[in-house]
């Protein structure tokens, strides 16, 4: 039971407890590197060539193995989007924030451990596995984020946000490290080669890492967070009106409207190729694990150096126009993927994408921070239409990708189909121009 104690237990500022928030990031973020960026992707497409034609049964509807795939995430992320409102309106009025995350912490975690047991052979199990692991992983995160305010002085939350994010990226590299060690050199850890063990293994980490580091995290916050007094709705759709009142405010600006409109479109291919990346240089180019795997480091490694030398241009010459020269990289770097032959053309496209991926992602969020109205006190609640706008931008250019690649068989065509999405962006963010002055 919620008692005033409870309430008055909560200390901003409060170290331990802040040193606990930000060992969720290096928990959970062993996800996003070893599940859905490096190994799972490549696992899953070498134990999902059944057939010649690289269909695979789901539940008794045939689909290309790689399209199925990317609707699974796209299934996961559109879950996430439409259950948000109503997770972040209890969890505000209820004050059981911790709980929330928890769970999740617990259905993701417990996902990536399924798949330990995902053979290729039983791709339901496997599917529905996968899809739970980022449903938890994307669930989990709407909470963390929402204990930053609750725990930090406003003067404080860049910093400590930023040593999470570096925290979160160390931890992933380090476990993607010690699981592509145990995939080249497998007679190390006593692994015959060939064995598809290692990789299986790699999932079970995950699973140990994200439960075991999290465990410091939800032994720091507090169990109860304030709760809103409700006045008037019910907690369920309480979440939905708030995003409705921020979708009001933003359509009475055109130059908000036109960069939310570019921005969902500018996501839509950069996430797709976040998430499609090591599944291209697999199935169509034909790349091993051990190409593909330091790759995705590579390009973990260049996202840092992007992001730092975007937000000196952007110094120089404002975000819009820093991130119209992002686009247009990414507009060059689909159609020079769509050629792609070889091990050499797809890690120089690689190079490219790390550096401008860190200064895209960065450059879209710091832009749109600065277009909120100045008057505006509901910053929270633009971010977190900002968020749903994000995981929609998944769920369409997944959707998308894997409808084209099952009309045409191919995932290059499919990638032009991305190189479309930033043009559409590019049109918006060029009429945005002639109402912005930087």
């Amino acid at each position: 039971m919620l008692t005033r104690k409870d309430i008055e237990s909560i200390r901003k500022s409060d170290k331990r407890v802040i040193r606990g928030w930000v060992m969720y990031d290096w928990a959970n973020s062993v996800y996003q590197l070893t599940i859905a960026s490096a190994i799972f992707p490549i696992y899953y497409n070498t134990v999902t060539k059944l057939n010649p034609d690289f269909t695979v049964s789901f539940f008794g509807t045939k689909l290309i193995n790689t399209v199925l795939y990317s609707w699974s995430i796209a299934a996961a992320y559109l879950v996430i989007a439409l259950g948000a409102p109503i997770f972040s309106s209890m969890a505000d009025y209820t004050g059981r924030r911790k709980a929330f995350m928890m769970f999740f912490t617990w259905l993701g975690a417990a996902g990536c451990g399924a798949l330990f047991f995902f053979t290729g052979m039983n791709v339901e199990f496997g599917i529905i596995a996968f899809t739970l692991g980022t449903i938890g992983y994307g669930g989990s995160i709407v909470f963390y984020n929402s204990f930053l305010p609750v725990i930090a002085e406003p003067e404080d939350q860049d910093r400590i946000s930023a040593r999470g994010y570096s925290m979160g990226y160390l931890g992933g590299v380090v476990l993607l490290l010690f699981n592509l060690m145990m995939i080249i050199e497998p007679q190390w850890f006593f692994i015959p080669k060939g064995s598809s063990l290692p990789a299986r293994i790699s999932f079970l980490t995950v699973f140990l890492w994200w439960i075991g580091f999290s465990r410091i995290t939800f032994s720091r916050l507090p169990k109860y967070t304030f709760r809103k007094r409700m006045q008037h709705g019910n907690v369920i759709t309480n979440g939905y009106k708030e995003l409705g009142i921020v979708f009001r405010q933003i359509i009475k600006s055109v130059p908000l409207t036109l960069y939310l409109i570019s921005y969902l479109f500018i996501m839509m291919g950069i996430l797709t190729v976040m998430f499609m990346a090591a599944t291209y240089g697999e199935k169509q180019v034909g790349l091993k694990d051990t190409v593909l795997i330091p790759t995705v480091l590579l390009i973990q490694f260049l996202g840092i150096a992007g992001a730092w030398s975007f937000a000196r241009i952007s110094g120089i010459i404002g975000n819009i126009k820093a991130l119209l020269i992002s686009v247009i990289i990414w507009i060059f770097i689909c159609i020079g993927a769509f050629y792609i032959t070889n091990a050499a053309g797809f890690i120089t496209t690689a190079i490219f994408i790390g550096f401008v991926m860190g200064g895209s992602q960065s450059l879209a969020r710091s832009t749109y921070s600065k277009m909120i109205p100045e008057t505006s006190t509901a910053h929270t609640s633009f971010f977190s239409f900002f968020d749903v706008m994000e995981k929609l931008a998944t769920v369409a250019g997944l959707f998308s990708f894997g409808i084209i690649e099952a009309i045409t068989h191919s995932m290059r065509y499919a990638v032009l189909a991305i190189g479309t999405f930033f043009i559409i962006g590019l049109v918006f963010l060029i009429t945005l121009t002639h109402f912005v002055k930087e």
